[in-house]
């Protein structure tokens, strides 16, 4: 028998199989500690303080919760508050898409600086966003006079108008309504969309827009068969952002939003009203419940975006 045919040489020669392992085989050591420290950090900062948020709402009887749940007040809040969140990151998506696309395909003078002022609202303060939009959009204001009723567009639906003669007046109002709200969650939210389509589209070969132009594919069929399947996973998560968000801004909607319940008074609003109502209890029960609904919308989201990896490719 030869060596090379002998069970003590088979063993030598053939790699030991490694069994079953939490992780999975690197060269970088460390893993034990850095898990350690990462379970422990989110644990302080994340799962701690949400564990006691649920604990202070369920302190409650089921009956106060439903009560506080149900109540019109909070609903009111909760849907004024999600349903501006998703408009608005609907508008950021449209063109959240097309300012990337025109920083990333084109090159113009003042390209930089259109460039940095996308991160403006990342580094404004709330508060000054908020009344810089309030004094813009207000009855008085440069954008809110032209809708006042003797404003330029204003007048195109008052009394005496065709619009007003056919379908009865119109007053259109932005600030202290929920589409002010609105106007500033679209402000801030802009650059998560752009900032996560761009770097796709900077990474995106041109060759094959070319490849499916010489094909005889016009302009509309390559944006929807070539560019925004590659593009749909950044754009999820570019939603997904920039509503996550808008549901919790405060400093920039307090301002312009009126404040007026039942109307325009946000959640978050709510919740510091009943924090100085000393009822830290109903508080935390309207808190738990937008981490409930924003959990869950954002689940779906990610479940969409996980399938979308799947059948149009890695786009992140």
């Amino acid at each position: 028998m030869t060596s090379s045919t002998h069970p003590a040489s088979k063993a030598k020669n053939q790699p030991a199989r490694a069994g079953w392992s939490f992780v999975k085989p690197s060269v970088v050591p460390g893993f034990g500690l850095t898990f350690g420290y990462t379970l422990l950090y989110l644990s302080i900062i994340v799962l701690i303080p949400i564990a006691a948020l649920f604990f202070k709402a369920f302190s409650l009887s089921p009956e106060r919760l439903i009560e506080i749940a149900t109540d019109r007040r909070t609903v009111a809040a909760l849907w004024v508050s999600f349903g501006s969140s998703f408009i608005a990151a609907l508008v950021n998506v449209v063109f959240g898409v097309i300012v990337a696309w025109v920083l990333v395909r084109y090159r113009f003078p003042g390209r930089r600086l259109l460039d940095a002022i996308v991160d403006l609202p990342f580094a404004l303060p709330t508060a000054v966003a908020g009344i810089a939009l309030s004094t813009l959009y207000a009855p008085k204001g440069w954008v809110g006079a032209l809708f006042a009723p003797q404003g330029v567009i204003g007048r195109l639906f008052a009394d005496g108008s065709w619009w007003a003669d056919h379908f009865g007046p119109w007053t259109i109002k932005i600030a202290y309504t929920p589409a002010g709200i609105t106007i500033a969650l679209i402000f801030i939210g802009l650059p998560f969309v752009v900032r996560t389509v761009q770097p796709i589209l900077e990474e995106f070969e041109q060759e094959l827009e070319e490849a499916a132009a010489t094909l005889g594919a016009t302009r509309l069929q390559t944006i929807r068969h070539v560019i925004m399947p590659r593009l749909t996973p950044a754009v999820l998560t570019g939603f997904a952002l920039a509503f996550a968000r808008a549901v919790g801004e405060y400093g920039s909607v307090i301002f312009i939003a009126g404040n007026i319940p039942y109307v325009s008074e946000i959640a978050p609003l709510l919740i510091i009203i009943r924090l100085e109502e000393f009822d830290q209890p109903a508080a935390s029960t309207i808190a738990v419940i937008m981490l409930v609904i924003a959990f869950a919308m954002l689940l779906v989201i990610n479940l969409i975006q996980a399938w979308s990896r799947r059948r149009f490719g890695d786009g992140v």
